[in-house]
């Protein structure tokens, strides 16, 4: 960009990817703090409905929650490489890697619904007049059963948006825009004019004259997605929708063995 007498430069502040990794960790400490408390009612019950607990484990079926945790790992993994072609540049990795992981988390909420369905079916649900004939501790066990893995379900269709909305930044290509202020075209105006300059300096072609009639002037910048020229701010992004994706694995891993291995 150029004029007559004045030059602007427009500059790109690179966006603070310490802060943004702080924040996600606290988020995700509030997520542990959530999932802990309920965690620890379970112990209390647990201890307090030990056998009952134990009885009304035996009615869940522990393989559909095996193969469960088996895809939430390997869509672990999946967002694990995703991250990392993307950091190495090879963007087309990276987006099937996200798409795989993202098929895993939709075959994890469709196992989920058949298993939560068939419970249903049976007439296991909380308020139901099958469940009500229970004991006590059956009774909490299946509230506090359909109240985590619920409470973890939603954390996945979320983590799907998150996951599918980096798809959408990834394969898209990037679009930087620089706005000037009205102060600074307030300055430059009366036949000053802006101009695209080549790397070399060669004028390539007049933008804009700057006359009285502009008020804002906003620059717009589309380029081919080139390794080189991949949109930085993708990666950290990435990186703290694998995190929250990783909060949400772990804590499957502990719904697990408490719901479905009761011993």
């Amino acid at each position: 960009m150029s004029s007559h007498s004045n030059a602007i430069v427009a500059h790109k502040h690179p966006s603070d990817v310490e802060g943004a990794k702080i924040a996600m960790w606290l988020f995700l400490f509030t997520e542990v703090l959530l999932f802990g408390g309920l965690f620890i009612l379970y112990a209390v019950y647990r201890y307090q409905y030990s056998l009952d607990f134990h009885l009304a484990a035996t009615e869940l079926n522990a393989s559909l929650g095996a193969i469960n945790t088996v895809v939430l790992l390997t869509s672990s993994l999946t967002v694990a490489l995703s991250i990392e072609a993307l950091r190495r540049g090879n963007r087309k990795l990276s987006l099937w890697m996200l798409f795989i992981t993202i098929v895993c988390a939709l075959t994890f909420m469709v196992i989920k619904y058949f298993e939560w369905s068939a419970k249903i079916h049976h007439g296991i649900y909380p308020g139901s007049e099958t469940l009500l004939t229970a004991s006590s501790g059956e009774i909490v066990f299946y509230n506090l059963y359909y109240a985590m893995t619920g409470l973890h379900g939603i954390h996945v269709l979320i983590g799907m948006g998150v996951l599918g909305g980096m798809f959408y930044f990834i394969a898209r290509k990037p679009i930087n825009k620089e706005a000037i202020n009205y102060d600074v075209v307030e300055r430059i105006r009366g036949g000053s004019r802006m101009a695209v300059l080549a790397d070399d300096g060669r004028e390539l072609g007049d933008v804009i004259n700057i006359d009285d009639k502009v008020e804002r002037v906003e620059i717009k910048v589309i380029y081919e997605n080139t390794p080189e020229k991949f949109d930085p701010r993708n990666e950290i992004k990435l990186e703290n929708s694998g995190l929250y994706w990783h909060i949400v694995d772990v804590i499957w891993i502990f719904l697990f063995p408490l719901f479905y291995l009761i011993i």
